[in-house]
């Protein structure tokens, strides 16, 4: 088999699994801008009318919920919570990729172990905690709960990127009196940039995303979006079309955020690959 048969073999594999992939979002796309009655047939007919019935029922101009709290508080909980991992993940990966501390292999597997326990095995304690110290609904409970979940998977992350990173110039830095916080903020942000930028997609994607904790922790005040798109199933059904509305909008914010940042996700999640 020679190289360019076997190359273009593997692309026509990438792209017909990106088509099996592609083809539930674009199913739940077109499902979104049909009415109730045609959602539910069986077979679904590709060639009914089209309404955006769904999308006026999820924005509450049908006289449902507004969603714009839900998604303010998911905005919220997302960001702020990424920009504490990405300011505590730094200082801690280039303890340990570049001024390594001692038994930093240890240190590396206890992050990774703190991963292993089930989180809702942590649920009760969290939930009486938030209860004796009236943090129950508060958005500001879950920004500290989603950055300690994504914490060590950012430390892992950047600790890779980071080691890539030639001593040699740091060390110039440091001959030029440059301090610690200048060296991490001038020096090694810039070079490590697209592996930032690829951890902070991924904490923004699974805070976004986090649904137990936002679920049990909040009510009124503090929910979320996740929790804002279960309310859809109700005890009178599973209404398809208003379902598939809500979970286009509610995905819309990730997938804006990983198309702005593409070409930094590609190339830091190479970064480290290859030594």
């Amino acid at each position: 088999m020679t190289a360019a048969v076997r190359r273009n073999g593997l692309g026509l594999v990438a792209w017909l699994a990106g088509i099996v992939f592609f083809l539930p979002i674009a199913w739940m796309a077109l499902t979104s801008f049909h009415s109730e009655q045609d959602a539910a047939t069986n077979p679904p007919s590709l060639t009914a009318s089209l309404t955006l019935d769904g999308y006026r029922e999820f924005f509450g101009t049908g006289g449902g919920a507004s969603p714009w709290p839900a998604l303010i508080n998911s905005t919220v909980a997302s960001v702020a919570s990424t920009l504490l991992v990405l300011l505590l993940a730094l200082p801690a990966a280039y303890a340990l990729s570049i001024r390594r501390v001692r038994k930093w292999t240890d240190v590396l597997f206890f992050f990774l172990s703190t991963k292993m326990l089930p989180v809702v095995a942590g649920l009760l304690p969290i939930y009486l905690f938030a209860k004796n110290t009236g943090l129950l609904d508060n958005i500001w409970l879950l920004v500290l709960l989603h950055t300690s979940m994504n914490l060590p998977i950012a430390v892992w992350m950047m600790q890779s990127f980071l080691s890539e990173i030639p001593v040699a110039v740091i060390e110039a830095a440091r001959v030029d009196g440059a301090r610690l916080p200048t060296v991490l903020a001038r020096v090694i942000a810039p070079i490590a940039l697209p592996g930032i930028a690829a951890t902070a997609l991924i904490c923004f994607i699974f805070s976004w995303n986090e649904l137990l904790f936002a679920r049990v922790l909040t009510g009124v005040v503090a929910e979320t979006a996740p929790v804002f798109l279960t309310g859809f199933i109700t005890s009178q059904g599973l209404f398809l079309a208003k379902v598939c509305a809500a979970s286009l909008v509610v995905s819309l914010p990730v997938l804006a955020a990983g198309f702005a940042a593409q070409d930094k996700l590609v190339q830091g999640l190479s970064l480290g690959a290859v030594k």
